[in-house]
């Protein structure tokens, strides 16, 4: 039997995985400076979270699983952004250092969306 280790990872996961570490960096600096601890943790939570639902979605028992799997990766996905341009418009963390992640994070939005919408036509098809 294959494990996740033996199956190469698609685009997307690795993206999402991308992110996650980078998600990681910028919630250590949002702990290291004036207290915002809880945005950090909840920055944390949801951008993690996207690959983290991914990779749940590789080991999916049907369709439909692997579905819901990507539509919880798009929700926190979308919450991400939020945290995001929260920490932006708050002046939290500056925007030029955040615009990079934003980037990349509308990018796994897209991407996200259009498996999402593939994935229910297939299932329509069925």
């Amino acid at each position: 039997m294959e494990t996740e280790e033996t199956i190469p990872k698609s685009p997307l996961q690795e993206m999402s995985m991308d992110f996650a570490v980078r998600i990681v960096t910028l919630a250590r600096e949002l702990r290291s400076g004036p207290k915002e601890y809880a945005l950090a943790d909840q920055v944390l939570r949801s951008g993690t979270s996207i690959g983290a639902n991914l990779a749940e979605a590789t080991f999916a028992a049907s369709r439909k699983e692997f579905l819901l799997k990507c539509k919880i990766a798009l929700k926190e996905c979308s919450e991400t952004r939020f945290w995001l341009d929260l920490l932006a418009r708050a002046s939290i963390f500056p925007a030029s250092r955040l615009a990079p992640l934003r980037a990349t994070c509308t990018d796994l939005l897209r991407m996200l969306a259009a498996t999402c919408k593939t994935t229910q036509e297939r299932l329509s098809a069925q």
